[in-house]
């Protein structure tokens, strides 16, 4: 089956008892061939839209000195801004500038677990109060849509609507990332010469390593694609509509039925910049999701978890979380991880 754009999905009709199966259905099926849709009927009003591309656009536009004021390198945790060049995917260098911010809590003193150096406070800039604001208010509200799609794929599948709700009920650590995907200096097709400094991404080939994510790329820029049967479809972004794709730990309590898609998104042209807010929901750090048992005729058509060299996943969300954030932020796992690296050594980000 070809596929040139994503297919539609309207949330408002699981409300519908008319059409609610269909829905679900569709749900079903979707994310069991292709991986990824648009969402609309969320609830979510468009001035929210609007304001959190706004604020997003007033933090990128603050002054080198307010951003690194709040450099991920001063976090033990991961928090803050990440310069443009300082994330990676598969060991090459992702060409954006972004902040990210998670569950806003004191730090452990008395770990019990690596991945619980994880758990600490965000770093918001002193120039932008507004920013803690709107980006609260926006992980409310679509920690409420992450929480209704779950309900809705676990009954799809033959399961309570409940069933994943003990992963996510103490902490969960969801998150958002703001990202600027600036023009490069640099583009592969401008660049003949071989240097190490051509940029070649705006975010590697990967597939997302939690539950799923809720992305709102900016209306009228383009550059994320998804990988469907070999071939990679552009994503046109719609105003005020999410794109959803489930994560690898869904694909594993699935058994493979329902698929985590490799994704990319492209350097962006010369003369352009666009925001891109992903939110990654996902459980507690010590949380591990159910291996559901499947009614017979999905199971016969689940496909085993994908084969991915690239890492390895752990049955406990933390320790994904962890290595993640280890290969992908090396200047910040050297500064305040470095007895955790050797852990990590010859592994590739994911």
């Amino acid at each position: 089956m070809s596929l040139s754009s994503l297919p539609i999905l309207d949330l408002s009709q699981a409300d519908d008892p008319q059409h609610a199966d269909d829905f679900r259905r569709q749900l079903r099926g979707v994310t069991h061939t292709v991986g990824f849709f648009y969402l609309t009927g969320h609830g979510i009003p468009a001035s929210d839209f609007s304001e959190l591309l706004e604020t997003a656009q007033r933090f990128f536009a603050l002054p080198e000195e307010d951003k690194l004021s709040i450099e991920n390198t001063n976090s033990p945790h991961f928090r803050g801004y990440t310069r443009v060049g300082g994330e990676r995917t598969l060991g090459n260098v992702d060409w954006r500038e972004q902040i990210d911010i998670g569950p806003h809590r004191e730090p452990v003193t008395e770990p019990l677990h690596t991945y619980d150096r994880l758990t600490g406070p965000n770093l918001y800039p002193e120039a932008l109060p507004e920013l803690k604001t709107v980006t609260d208010s926006w992980h409310e509200k679509l920690t409420a849509v992450g929480e209704r799609l779950l309900s809705e794929w676990a009954l799809s599948l033959g399961q309570p609507a409940d069933v994943f709700g003990p992963a996510f009920a103490h902490d969960p650590e969801s998150f958002i990332k703001i990202i600027r995907y600036p023009a490069p200096t640099v583009t592969p097709a401008e660049d003949n010469s071989g240097e190490e400094d051509a940029i070649t991404q705006g975010v590697g080939a990967h597939r997302d390593g939690g539950v799923l994510t809720l992305l709102y790329p900016q209306p009228g820029t383009t550059g994320l694609q998804v990988n469907y049967q070999d071939e990679w479809i552009d994503v046109e972004p719609i105003e005020n509509t999410f794109v959803v794709n489930i994560g690898k730990l869904l694909e594993v309590a699935t058994g493979g039925y329902l698929r985590a898609t490799v994704h990319r998104v492209l350097p962006t042209p010369p003369g352009q910049d666009r925001i891109s807010v992903p939110f990654f929901y996902n459980p507690s750090l010590r949380a591990s999701l159910p291996e559901l048992t499947l009614p017979q005729e999905l199971a016969a058509q689940a496909r085993g978890v994908s084969a991915d060299e690239r890492d390895a996943l752990f049955a406990v969300y933390g320790e994904n979380a962890l290595q993640s954030r280890l290969r992908s932020h090396p200047n910040v796992a050297a500064i305040h991880h470095a007895d955790l690296l050797e852990t990590t050594a010859g592994t590739q980000a994911s």
